[in-house]
C-alpha cells in the first residue's frame, strides 16, 4: 500500500538548497490535492410554488452552508411526475439566467417531477433537453463527457452541472437525507461493499465484473459477493449494488452515513405509482445515495452505475454527486437522488518524522504529481520532482528528504481510477 519517492525526485529535492531561509527540522506537507465539490459550487434550485421545496431549500441551505446567491428560484405546478419539454426549456431559460458562474453542479429540493419528456430531469437539468440522451426501444444513448473522469469542474470543463435530487416522500424524510450526509463528512467509516449478485438475469448484469472488482478493492475496503436476491441483517453497509425489479429486507440491515445503494432494474427512477420498487426506498432505509431509470433503459450497463468507478471516485474523497454521476456513461434516462455534498472519505493525514514525512488518505487519487518545495511555508515553491500515484495506493512514505516545506499538485493528464 505504501510507496516512496524515487531516486531522480530525491536528488531533485537535494538540490533545492537553503539560501532563502531556515527550514523545519523535518518535512512539512503544506497540501496534497483531494477532489470534492464544495458548498460554493453547489447550486439549489427551489420550486416558489411548492412549500415542500421551499421548506427542503432553506433547511438544506442552512446545513450546508450554501451561498444566499446560489438559491435559483423557478415556479410550476407540483405533484405531477413529468414536465413536457416546453415547459422545461422555461425553467431552464430561467435557471441558467440566474446561477452565478462558480456553480458547478445542482441539487433539487423535490421528488417530483422527475422525468422531463423522454429524460430524466436530473439530466435535464445537467445537460439541458435534448433528444440525444433519449432511445426508443433498445439502443445506446449520447455517452456523458464526464464519466469517469478527473474533471473537478464539470461546467467550467464542459459546460454540463451534474444534477441530484434531494428525493423525499416528505420535508422530515428529506431531513433526515440531509443530516446523513452532514454526518458523513470526514467520518471514513469503516463499512463493507456488499454486491449482491441474484436469481434474476436480465438484470443481473453488472456481477459479471464482481470477482475481478473484489480483488481490486480487496485493499481499499472490504468487499463481500453475496449470492442471493436480498442482502439481511448487515449492520455495515457502505455500498450496495443489485439487480432485481424489488429488493427484500431492506429495512433489516443498517446503512452508515454516506451509503450509495441501488438497485438495476426499468423503472426504479418512477418514484411514485410505479410497479417496480422506487430508488426512494433505498433513502428510507438509511442510505444517502441511489439511481433509478425513469424511462426503459433496457440493461444496458452503460446506463446504470458502475459500482467500480462509483466506488473509486468516492473513496478518494469526491462527493456523492461527483462520484454517483462519474459512474454512469449513458446517464439520459436514469435519475440520481441523495444528498450531492455528503464525503466521507474525505481527509488527507500528514505525519511529519525524522528524515521525512508520511502521507495517508482512505484512497488517494491515482496519477502523476509534481512535488513542489519551499524554505518557508509561504514560499516560494518551486517544481524539484515527480511522483507516480498509483491504483490502490493508501500510504506515501516519503523517506530521505531534507527538511522544507512540501506541497503537491495533481496534472490535468493523470488517468482517471478504473
Amino acid at each position: 500500500m505504501g510507496s516512496r519517492f524515487g531516486l531522480g525526485l530525491i536528488l531533485a529535492v537535494l538540490a533545492l538548497g537553503t539560501a532563502h531561509a531556515v527550514p523545519p527540522d523535518s518535512a512539512m506537507i503544506t497540501s496534497f490535492p483531494q477532489p470534492g465539490l464544495t458548498a460554493d459550487q453547489l447550486g439549489i434550485i427551489v420550486n416558489d410554488d411548492d412549500p415542500d421545496s421551499v421548506a427542503i431549500a432553506v433547511y438544506y441551505q442552512d446545513k450546508r452552508g450554501i451561498p444566499a446567491a446560489n438559491l435559483i428560484h423557478v415556479r410550476f405546478k407540483p405533484g405531477r411526475s413529468t414536465l413536457t419539454r416546453e415547459e422545461f426549456a422555461n425553467l431552464k431559460r430561467r435557471v441558467d439566467r440566474a446561477t452565478p458562474r462558480e456553480v458547478q453542479a445542482y441539487a433539487l429540493t423535490w421528488a417530483q417531477p422527475y422525468r422531463v419528456d423522454c429524460m430524466s430531469i436530473t439530466s435535464a437539468f445537467a445537460f439541458g433537453f435534448d433528444p440525444a440522451f433519449c432511445a426508443s426501444n433498445c439502443q445506446p444513448t449520447r455517452p456523458s463527457p464526464y464519466f469517469n473522469s478527473n474533471v473537478a469542474q464539470p461546467y467550467a470543463t464542459y459546460k454540463i452541472r451534474p444534477t441530484m435530487s434531494l428525493a423525499a416522500a416528505s420535508v422530515d424524510e428529506a431531513k433526515k437525507l440531509i443530516d446523513r450526509g452532514v454526518a458523513a463528512d470526514g467520518s471514513n467509516p469503516a463499512g463493507t461493499a456488499y454486491l449482491v449478485s441474484t436469481s434474476d438475469k436480465a438484470r443481473n448484469v453488472r456481477a459479471a465484473g464482481y470477482d475481478p472488482l473484489r480483488a481490486r478493492m480487496a485493499r481499499v475496503i472490504p468487499t463481500e459477493i453475496i449470492q442471493a436476491n436480498a442482502l439481511v441483517q448487515k449492520h455495515d453497509v457502505m455500498f450496495y449494488f443489485t439487480g432485481l425489479a424489488h429488493v427484500a429486507s431492506l429495512d433489516s440491515n443498517t446503512f452508515l452515513p454516506g451509503a450509495m445503494a441501488d438497485h438495476l432494474t426499468s423503472a426504479g427512477g418512477q418514484l411514485f405509482g410505479g410497479s417496480q420498487m422506487s430508488s426512494l426506498r433505498w433513502l428510507e432505509a438509511g442510505a444517502t445515495g441511489s439511481y433509478g431509470a425513469v424511462v426503459e433503459p433496457c440493461n444496458f450497463q452503460a446506463k446504470f452505475p458502475l459500482p467500480g468507478v462509483a466506488m473509486a471516485h468516492y473513496l478518494q474523497g469526491e462527493t456523492l454527486i461527483e462520484a454517483y454521476w462519474k459512474s454512469v456513461q449513458m446517464p439520459g434516462q436514469g435519475l440520481f437522488i441523495g444528498e450531492p455534498l455528503a464525503r466521507p472519505f474525505a481527509g488527507v493525514t500528514f505525519n511529519a518524522r525524522e528524515g521525512g514525512a508520511t502521507i495517508e488518505a482512505r484512497l488517494l487519487a491515482p496519477g502523476l504529481y509534481d512535488v513542489q518545495a519551499a524554505p518557508s511555508m509561504m514560499g516560494p515553491y518551486r517544481t524539484v520532482g515527480r511522483m507516480p500515484v498509483g491504483w490502490g495506493t493508501r500510504e506515501l512514505k516519503l523517506d530521505r528528504i531534507p527538511p522544507a516545506y512540501y506541497r503537491f499538485e495533481r496534472r490535468a493528464e493523470s488517468s482517471p481510477p478504473q
